[in-house]
């Protein structure tokens, strides 16, 4: 039984075909140029979200697809992600795939402005919204377009919307999310008010795969987070100079530094996302967020 994991190099692909070799599955990856550095036994093919060609190959005879390849830099996030996650359904759907699971993100899942509480998989991030950054709205555009274009379709389709993705590097590239930890051991002079609903890319593999096998998974989202945390708890946990810098300096710092400005929008956001239904449909528990924050820095260490 081989299943296809899309953007083989990437962070959470990593632990994915890690886990997928583990539990006895044929693996096939997909690259866009250097190899993956996950050891074991598997077949790679050269394949681009924005091309074609490749796809036809990677897709034959494969009986599941774990699509978590995205992409995450650049002006324009919308067009990429949106057309990419297209692509590979479309030839899922041509190649006889039983399940395709996507990853989106809890990006997809952003409540109003303002909003506290806890929410669930029933949300959807408003894409009208002015404010809203160019990686939120990429997300929640492909996750609409995936569930828009699967409609009817003999394959099915999974969702999974993973929060802050931490946890154990195999490599220093492609390394998302975890850069926010990388920063903070090299040493900040502050960390903005922003909240992190955290969770471990070990986790979000194993989520990938039970989402992939279990009959009641097909048509759903599942949210995949552990638990809430400030920047400043992060910075605590890992014993890091971790000063809380107002929100109007980090304001004023965005209008200069690119890559503050996606936090601009979360400053003081204390809102949490559930976990509640991967656990009772799927029997998910995932690791505490320190365990994740202090192994991911061991790892960087």
């Amino acid at each position: 039984m081989t299943v296809l994991v899309t953007g083989g190099t990437g962070f959470v692909a990593g632990w994915t075909i890690e886990q997928l070799l583990s539990q006895g599955y044929d693996v096939r990856t997909t690259v866009r140029s250097r190899r993956p550095v996950v050891p074991g036994s598997y077949e790679v093919v050269r394949a681009d979200l924005m091309s074609d060609a490749g796809w036809a190959e990677a897709m034959s005879g494969v009986k599941y697809v774990l699509h978590v390849a995205s992409p995450m830099g650049g002006d324009d996030l919308v067009g990429p992600a949106r057309d990419g996650t297209l692509r590979v359904l479309r030839h899922a759907v041509e190649a006889g795939v039983s399940r395709v699971v996507m990853t989106s993100s809890c990006a997809a899942a952003t409540p109003p402005a303002g909003s506290t509480g806890s929410f669930d998989e029933t949300v959807w991030t408003d894409a009208s919204t002015v404010k809203l950054d160019e990686y939120r709205r990429s997300k929640v555009l492909a996750e609409r377009a995936a569930w828009d274009f699967m409609r009817d379709k003999d394959t099915s389709l999974v969702t999974v919307l993973p929060g802050a993705v931490f946890g154990p590097v195999k490599s220093r590239e492609g390394m998302g999310s975890v850069q926010v930890i990388g920063r903070m051991l090299d040493g900040m002079p502050g960390v903005p008010r922003v909240g992190l609903n955290i969770v471990d890319v070990r986790d979000v593999a194993d989520l990938h795969i039970r989402a992939m096998t279990s009959a009641d998974a097909a048509g759903e989202r599942f949210i995949a987070v552990s638990e809430f945390m400030w920047m400043a708890d992060v910075a605590r946990v890992l014993d890091v100079p971790g000063r809380e810098l107002p929100n109007f300096v980090v304001r004023a710092a965005s209008l200069v530094a690119r890559d503050l400005r996606p936090l601009v929008p979360m400053l003081g956001r204390s809102y949490t996302h559930s976990h509640a239904k991967a656990s009772s449909v799927l029997g998910w528990e995932p690791r505490s967020a320190r365990t994740t924050v202090l192994e991911c820095a061991a790892s960087l260490r």
